[in-house]
Parts: structure tokens; C-alpha cells; sequence
């Protein structure tokens, strides 16, 4: 299922698709919006339908172990709008569901990204209180490993923090490390590559576990 409106092209088959519903550049016109606010009006409008999606997804649930929901990039307007929690509470009230959250594993080898990373992620799981495992895509162009030690070892994320110039945004990443560490005992990590399916069994391991 895709619930971003404003997708030009995926890189998947849907079965259920937010764009044969609402029309993302007539909504823009329509109402007068800006894109965010476009997505974020065409999840509102197309919510007021997602019980006949739900009730599709219900029928065929006999059929097949896994549905998957693409949700819109713009984290923030899903996660935190009136409608993106309204899909979430649906899916959660009918079907045992777990999200997704990718990270762009290069990216984060700088401290700092991974922080702001977490600190997205963990406020998805304060926002759902759903199960939650942070995906570390991309691993065919850069290991995760070695940020899976820098979010376990203090040390090791430290040291990576210091070799950087010293300024206000590391005393702050130092300290956000320091709060959030305790909440990464409630997550699950996996590490995969998009491209050529590296690590996609491990994930599937980790779906398939019961909490």
C-alpha cells in the first residue's frame, strides 16, 4: 500500500494506492497549498475512505503473512498529523504492526546525523507506541556495524564526537546520547542494502519475532 500522494514513481508493485483516490497536484490547485500542506490534506481527505482499504486488506488478510505501508518521506506530517495516526491506530487495532524506520546508514557516520536520526525515531515510538526496528539501509556502500557500536558503546560514540570541532551542537549531541541511550533497549536494529538485498533474511528474522 502507498500513502504518499505525492510519489512520482515507486520502485514496487501497489495493490492499494492513495493516488488512484486523490489527485496530489489537484489538491495543490484546489485548495491553494504548498506541497506539505498538499499531502498532508490528500492523507486527511483520503482518510475519511481507509475503511474500505482496511476492510480489502482484512479480506485478504487468510492470504498473505505481510502487508506493507509506504508512508509519506515527510516524516513529521504523517507521524504527527490527526490522519497518519488515525491509519496507524487502524492498522494496530486489526493486524499485529511493527514500523519500519529507515536510515541512510553513510549519512550517519557522522555522530550528529545518527543522533538526529534516533531522535526522529524515538519520537515515532513515543508518538505510536508500537514496536519499532530501525533499518540501516544502504550497507552495501558503508558497514552499519560500526554505528550499531557507537549507539551501545558510550565510548566509542564519544570518540567518534571528539574528533570533531568542539561547538555547541556536540555538547548537545553529547547530551541527547546520553538521554535517549536508554530507550534503545526498546528497539530492534537491522541492517540492509535496497539494492541487492543484503541483510533482507536477518529482517525478515526480526519481523517475524513475537513481543
Amino acid at each position: 500500500m502507498n500513502l504518499d500522494p505525492a510519489a512520482t514513481k515507486l520502485a514496487y508493485q501497489t495493490n492499494i494506492d492513495i493516488r488512484d483516490t486523490i489527485n496530489y497536484k489537484a489538491v495543490m490547485k484546489e485548495y491553494n497549498l504548498g506541497p506539505n500542506g498538499a499531502i498532508l490534506t490528500a492523507s486527511n481527505l483520503f482518510a475519511t475512505r481507509f475503511d474500505k482499504a482496511l476492510r480489502i486488506l482484512e479480506a485478504r488478510s487468510k492470504e498473505h503473512r505481510w502487508f506493507f505501508v509506504d508512508t509519506p518521506g515527510q516524516i513529521e506530517i504523517f507521524t504527527w498529523s490527526a490522519s497518519g495516526m488515525m491509519f496507524t491506530e487502524m492498522f494496530a487495532s486489526s493486524f499485529d504492526t511493527v514500523l519500519i524506520y529507515v536510515i541512510d546508514t553513510p549519512r550517519c557516520a557522522n555522530p550528529q546525523v545518527l543522533i538526529g536520526n534516533m531522535l526522529q525515531a524515538i519520537s515515532v515510538l513515543y508518538r505510536t507506541q508500537l514496536r519499532l526496528i530501525v533499518v540501516f539501509n544502504k550497507i552495501d556502500v558503508a558497514p552499519h556495524e560500526p554505528l550499531l557500536n557507537m549507539l551501545s558503546n558510550f565510548n566509542s560514540f564519544q570518540q567518534e564526537l571528539e574528533s570533531q570541532q568542539s561547538s555547541f551542537s556536540t555538547t548537545l549531541t553529547q547530551s541527547l546520547n546520553e538521554v535517549l541511550n536508554e530507550f534503545y533497549e526498546h528497539l530492534d536494529f537491522a541492517g540492509v542494502s535496497a539494492i541487492n538485498g543484503m541483510g533482507m533474511s536477518s529482517l525478515w528474522e526480526i519481523l517475524a519475532e513475537t513481543k
